[in-house]
């Protein structure tokens, strides 16, 4: 009873989302200069975020995406439209415009030295919470609860995602790692090897060679929740993603493996495919698939916990964190659950906020509200036959 109530407080929470989302997009779609400075949005396909007013062409609701301010929308790796120029649009809650002016002081630090040392040290940067929280006019721990309202991270974990920004680019650009982590403001090897593998998924070297000696076979098919893109090598299944057209799930799936090979071909597939859509149509709850990813440890163990979740059900975050024995971990949860390449298989749609609102989804917090009612609706009818019995 009670994992049905938090089930349904999840939905309503996604309902409550949902319906705000619903009004930003009608100002999108009314190219509403009103509504300029109170969010923005980004479109998935190409990768860019705008503003309300943009004179653009209006994308496709499904590739469609709100932030509340542009930095929220960089921080997930959108970049700003040349056009519209969201970043000039003046923002007119003054909590989500301190958080804005805090994140432009870590950025411009950043690219000046490096920003907020990566073991905690404030020496040399210039860059502490009481410094930042006094030049947003506020104490250090409005700073941290305002922070955290409108990116849903600290300060620092904003920065430290910069300076990973920072790496990666370095990294694609050809440097060597030593170059690169120096660059990004890492203060020694060592403290990149214990951040990096987090979010990366691999180690800096690794990811440097973008997947190179990798061959991943692909195939694109309809779902219940539009396509679905399953990748595997010959040891088990590599990506897993949802969306509406083929050409940004491909995208996705070669920018994530740039130096892999990587070929759409659907033999050999067809067998764990098969599985996949029984699942999604509710005809196979068990799903028990073999998969291929690149992961720290601690990633490894959570995702192992996910598939623990039973099917029409959902835990919080914080009950993964006490489950792997990692109670204070709930941020490092819930990147793992974002950095999840195989959804579905491991199911992180089943992981809900504590007060029961959806977080965020890869693949739209709509395709995660639909999946958890149509499990939990699953369950309810098979309890209901086993009554009648």
């Amino acid at each position: 009873m009670e994992l049905m109530t938090r089930t349904s407080s999840a939905s309503l929470g996604g309902m409550r989302e949902f319906a705000l989302n619903q009004k930003q997009w009608q100002a999108v779609e009314m190219r509403d200069r009103g509504a300029d400075g109170a969010f923005v949005y980004a479109v998935r396909s190409t990768g860019i975020y705008c503003r309300p007013s943009c004179p653009s062409r209006k994308p496709r609701r499904a590739q469609v995406k709100f932030f509340p301010l542009p930095e929220a929308a960089e921080q997930e790796g959108f970049r700003a439209c040349l056009r519209c120029q969201p970043r000039l649009a003046r923002l007119r809650d003054p909590r989500t415009a301190a958080v804005a002016k805090v994140c432009r002081e870590i950025e411009a630090q950043i690219d000046a030295d490096g920003g907020m040392p990566a073991n905690g040290d404030a020496s040399g940067a210039g860059l502490t919470l009481r410094t930042l929280s006094s030049t947003a006019g506020m104490s250090a721990h409005q700073l941290e609860r305002a922070f955290r309202s409108v990116m849903g991270i600290s300060p620092r974990q904003y920065a430290d995602a910069r300076r990973m920004r920072r790496l990666k680019s370095r990294l694609r650009k050809g440097d060597d790692v030593t170059t690169a982590l120096y660059d990004a403001g890492f203060g020694s090897s060592s403290r990149l090897y214990e951040r990096a593998p987090a979010h990366l998924g691999m180690t800096p070297a690794t990811y440097r060679q973008g997947g190179a000696g990798m061959k991943i076979h692909y195939t694109i098919v309809a779902s219940p929740l539009g396509r679905l893109l399953v990748g595997a090598t010959n040891r088990g299944i590599s990506a897993l993603y949802l969306g509406k057209d083929d050409g940004p799930l491909e995208s996705s799936l070669r920018k994530e493996y740039p130096r892999a090979e990587i070929q759409r071909d659907r033999n050999g597939l067809e067998g764990w495919v098969g599985k996949i859509l029984e699942h999604l149509r509710g005809r196979e709850p068990n799903l028990d698939l073999p998969t291929d990813v690149q992961a720290t440890a601690f990633q490894r163990r959570v995702w192992e916990e996910l598939r623990k979740i039973p099917y029409g059900t959902t835990r919080t975050y914080s009950q993964v964190a006490r489950a792997i024995g990692k109670p204070k971990a709930i941020r490092a949860v819930a990147r793992a659950c974002a950095t999840n390449p195989v959804s579905v298989v491991v199911p992180c749609h089943r992981v809900v906020r504590e007060d029961g609102n959806l977080a965020g989804y890869r693949w739209g917090l709509e395709r995660k509200l639909a999946l958890l009612e149509h499990e939990s609706a699953g369950r309810g009818e098979k309890k209901q036959r086993a009554g009648v019995k």
